[in-house]
Parts: C-alpha cells; structure tokens; sequence
C-alpha cells in the first residue's frame, strides 16, 4: 500500500475513534474532561506516553 493513501485512511479512523465518545455519551464525555482537567500535568504525560507506546507495540505486532 503506498503511504499517501494509508495516512489519510489513518487519519480518519482516529476522527472517528475519537468522535465516538462524545457522540454516544456527551455527558460522560464533559465529565471525563473535568476530571482531566483536574490532573497534573505529569499524570497526563505519563498516560500519554502509555498510550503512544501501546500504539506502537500493536503496530509492531501487526506488521
């Protein structure tokens, strides 16, 4: 597959990933948000980092 058509493919799974939470649940949603909102900045990192590395690890065992 070339890289110019597997990025935007790529890049509207994650708008539609990350579209669905406040789709389906606004409320929980909002509220999530305070809660983020509320926590220290190295905690979201941290959380970040998690999740940045547990995307590439599941890319790694794909490919």
């Amino acid at each position: 597959m070339d890289f110019w058509h597997v990025l935007p493919v790529a890049l509207a799974l994650v708008f539609i990933i990350e579209g669905a939470m406040p789709f389906i649940s606004p409320n929980h949603w909002r509220n999530m948000l305070a809660v983020v909102a509320q926590m220290d900045d190295r905690v979201i990192r941290k959380i970040g980092l998690g999740s940045m590395l547990f995307g590439v690890v599941l890319l790694y065992l794909v490919n």
